[in-house]
């Protein structure tokens, strides 16, 4: 429980530090995170990778960047399985008649971290402290580097990345990366339906009335791959989609008005006959 306390204490310090824009200590902070064993617990109950995350974009330190990215790094290395394997050897060893470490505790145990993590983040996913995204590869094409820096810039709107934990920077390189694959393959360069679909997903990216879109691109509920092939439609606000919907429904019921009406005027043609 110190340990806890210990590093909540941390991070409320880190987070005061980001919102006043002044790092000063936060070299001393994360050298006190290196020296305190971290468990995969501590970090979902704790947040501190975010806090960590967030120092390590606003400093301009390159110590303070480096042992971040270093503390980020290894604690990323605690979310990549090694949790499931210590799950089922405890399992082995557990004895059936324990009540307090049986499976149906963990499960709810379980149940109410992922619970209380899921209203901290909203629709964030609940078993990561920061997102994380394959690394694209890099390019020295000058119109696709240009071409990730506004991804990334749009993806910075709102500072929604900050409280999220994401890496804006390497998000917005997949994201290019996923929009040009298969427009590579087809034309063999970056022509104009690829820089129109990234001004398309950058517009929505920036969209003030749509910021669920950028939230779920960034927290991961949207994959890079997927976002990069979304329709107009699909990346529509919610306001829009019913927006649309309604107007379909109208022109449906008035093209169906406008159908009958002509029915009814050929019926009474019909029976009326000739005069």
């Amino acid at each position: 429980m110190a340990t806890e306390d210990e590093i909540i204490r941390i991070a409320k310090k880190m987070d005061k530090m980001v919102q006043k824009k002044n790092a000063a200590g936060a070299l001393d902070l994360l050298k006190e995170l290196k020296n305190i064993p971290m468990t995969l617990e501590l970090l979902q109950s704790t947040r501190i990778g975010m806090s960590v995350n967030a120092i390590r974009k606003q400093s301009t330190d390159e110590e303070v960047t480096s042992l971040a990215k270093s503390l980020i790094k290894s604690w990323k290395k605690l979310l990549d399985g090694p949790s499931t394997d210590k799950d089922s050897e405890e399992k082995k060893k557990e004895p059936a008649s324990s009540s307090q470490n049986s499976p149906e505790a963990r499960e709810e145990s379980s149940s109410s971290s992922n619970s209380s993590s899921r209203k901290e983040e909203g629709s964030a996913p609940s078993n990561s402290f920061i997102p994380s995204f394959p690394r694209a590869p890099s390019t020295s094409d000058s119109v696709r580097v240009k071409c990730r820096e506004m991804l990334s810039a749009a993806l910075r709107t709102g500072d929604d990345y900050i409280a999220i934990g994401a890496d804006e920077e390497e998000l917005g390189s997949q994201i290019e990366e996923d929009i040009l694959s298969p427009i590579f393959q087809e034309l063999k360069n970056t022509d104009m339906k690829y820089k129109n679909r990234v001004r398309s997903r950058i517009a929505n990216l920036k969209d003030a009335k749509n910021p669920n879109l950028r939230k779920n691109v960034l927290c991961g509920n949207i994959p890079p791959d997927k976002f990069a092939k979304m329709t107009a439609e699909e990346m529509a606000s919610d306001e829009l989609k019913e927006m649309r919907k309604n107007l379909t429904k109208e022109a449906i019921r008035e093209h169906q008005m406008a159908k009958t009406g002509v029915l009814l005027e050929e019926g009474i043609v019909k029976t009326s006959g000739p005069v």
